[in-house]
């Protein structure tokens, strides 16, 4: 992202007035390669490519704000394999990961792991320090680093199904592996903002908290994303959580969260009526059904609706209610920001 949309998003996180609404994507391996033609491996391999890719993107899209912008990310495997996941990387697809505990009770196996030198986190490190002198030479900044949360992964260690069981059935060792996952997630965000000049912002990414009922996301959610987001005073903390579940809606302010993105399944109003009005809210367009599927006049009635709705007015940035499909077409990308450039001329 370029310096003043940085100032944009700074300004969206303390809810001041921003005129005209400012649009914004999370956008990834999943996207990126399809869009600029390269193949998932060459782009996460490659340096160059990913650069290249990158550029491509943010030189398309002048008017769009991309968070967390320039993301080193290897898909969902960069803390996974730091503890020790075997990743499996494909041409085609972001990399999948496997886990390596069948239940809490073999916390013991697990290490917590040192960004520095554990899997593939220190290759990205490196490459976040190699290009970040071309990246601002190119007038770019890079402002923000991402994390996943502590249960997402916690879940690519064993599993999704394993974990929700051993969160009921053995509590005490939960707790015990999701002390390890937060550690990690906040050493991953500290080794990312000392690789890197000028950090200001940092990305937190948790579907599975929403897979959690009110009494178990304050026992066991709530805490974790607390200690790290507590972690970085003085910062711009966005939350990615787009599961259908508002279990944690009514906490955001407290974490603190400032920018949300949220799922595309909760209509805007009723968002903004239980996240409250001190949280800037990110969406709510739906990522595939209508921006990777839609066609462009389905997206743009669609973030018209919600530039036009009362929740739109302020505290809002226009984006997908998720990140960015694969396959989601460059024309329908820019309707968004021709909804913008319509309401900004009281259409």
């Amino acid at each position: 992202m370029k310096q003043e949309q940085w100032d944009v998003i700074q300004k969206c996180a303390r809810m001041q007035e921003v005129q005209p609404t400012p649009v914004s994507l999370i956008v990834d391996s999943p996207w990126i390669p399809g869009y600029t033609g390269v193949s998932t491996l060459d782009y996460l391999t490659i340096p160059e490519v990913w650069l290249a890719s990158n550029l491509q993107v943010v030189e398309r899209f002048p008017n769009i704000i991309f968070l967390p912008g320039f993301w080193v990310e290897m898909g969902m495997a960069a803390e996974p394999s730091g503890f020790g996941c075997k990743i499996s990387f494909y041409s085609d697809s972001p990399p999948a990961v496997h886990a390596m505990i069948d239940s809490s009770e073999e916390i013991e196996r697990l290490k917590t792991p040192n960004p520095q030198t554990d899997g593939l986190m220190p290759l990205i490190l490196n490459q976040y320090r190699h290009f970040e002198p071309r990246i601002i030479d190119a007038g770019y900044v890079m402002k923000v680093v991402a994390a996943r949360g502590p249960l997402a992964t916690a879940t690519h260690l064993m599993g999704v199904t394993n974990f929700l069981l051993g969160l009921k059935l053995d509590p005490k060792n939960t707790h015990r592996l999701l002390k390890m996952t937060t550690t990690a997630a906040r050493n991953w965000l500290e080794a990312q903002a000392q690789a890197l000049s000028s950090v200001e912002g940092v990305m937190l990414l948790d579907d599975i908290v929403g897979f959690l009922s009110p009494n178990d996301y304050l026992e066991f959610a709530h805490p974790y994303l607390k200690e790290i987001l507590d972690a970085f005073p003085e910062t711009v903390k966005i939350l990615h959580n787009d599961m259908d579940n508002p279990v944690s809606y009514a906490y955001l302010v407290e974490l603190p969260v400032h920018i949300f993105n949220f799922t595309h399944l909760k209509p805007l109003a009723k968002v903004r009526q239980l996240v409250g009005p001190k949280v800037c809210l990110m969406g709510n367009v739906a990522p595939l059904d209508t921006l990777g599927n839609g066609t462009p006049q389905e997206v743009l009635e669609s973030a018209l609706a919600c530039l036009k709705s009362d929740a739109g007015k302020h505290g809002l940035i226009l984006s997908a209610g998720g990140g960015v499909s694969p396959g989601t077409p460059e024309e329908n990308i820019l309707a968004l920001t021709r909804a913008v450039e319509i309401c900004q001329r009281g259409g």
